[in-house]
């Protein structure tokens, strides 16, 4: 029987599986930690969105909490000026290279980008920061998904779901610093690529970039 802990967040406690990464040890107690890239099955969790946040005792600053394993007797504070402020900043960030315009997007009304604006009373637009998104082209050739490169967001759970689940490697990071995507090999069109249009990159994607095709 595996070993538990017990840990307050929010000044509430719970008994969660001790070593457990403290994002999912919230989640899986109905606490909501905003989040795009975090993925239970990493080992190593990138900690790329920055937008997980939290505060613990103890500790001189915020920290993410995909990458924090628990501890018995840990005190954690979700919320807090620090945090709020770090998530708001690496909220526009992300929302500076993300091609808005929820009306026109397939995944509107089940995106983690409006998830997280509701649940923490941030705004869709950008307020303090100017666009960087460059004019991309749309990949429509598969015949059951289309990949905008214009709203990706760089959350890495479509490459790791098709290097490690789909097990096909069609994808990966491509490029360095504001040129950084998801691509192919050689940067050619999915249907050219090794890809075989199963669809589980598509089933991950928390934002617009990967959507199936209507019908």
């Amino acid at each position: 029987m595996s070993k538990t802990v017990i840990i307050t967040i929010d000044d509430k406690q719970y008994t969660v599986p001790a070593g457990q990464k403290l994002l999912w040890a919230a989640l899986d107690n109905g606490i909501y930690i905003p989040h795009l890239c975090g993925n239970q099955e990493e080992q190593r969790p990138s900690a790329g969105c920055r937008l997980c946040f939290v505060e613990v005792e103890g500790m001189s600053g915020p920290v993410t909490s995909c990458t924090l394993p628990v501890t018995g007797g840990m005190v954690v504070r979700t919320r807090s000026e620090r945090v709020d402020r770090l998530v708001r900043t690496g909220f526009e960030l992300l929302l500076s290279n993300h091609r808005l315009g929820c009306a026109k997007c397939a995944k509107n009304g089940t995106c983690e980008l409006q998830k997280i604006a509701k649940k923490r009373g941030l705004k869709l637009k950008l307020t303090r920061l100017r666009s960087l998104v460059q004019e991309q082209v749309i990949d429509d050739s598969p015949g059951s998904f289309i990949y905008d490169p214009s709203r990706c967001v760089q959350c890495g759970l479509c490459v790791y779901t098709d290097h490690h689940r789909a097990k096909v490697g069609a994808i990966g990071f491509v490029r360095r610093g504001m040129a950084r995507k998801v691509s192919t090999f050689g940067e050619v069109q999915l249907a050219e690529s090794c890809c075989t249009g199963c669809g589980e990159c598509v089933k991950v994607c928390p934002v617009g970039a990967l959507t199936p095709k209507s019908g």
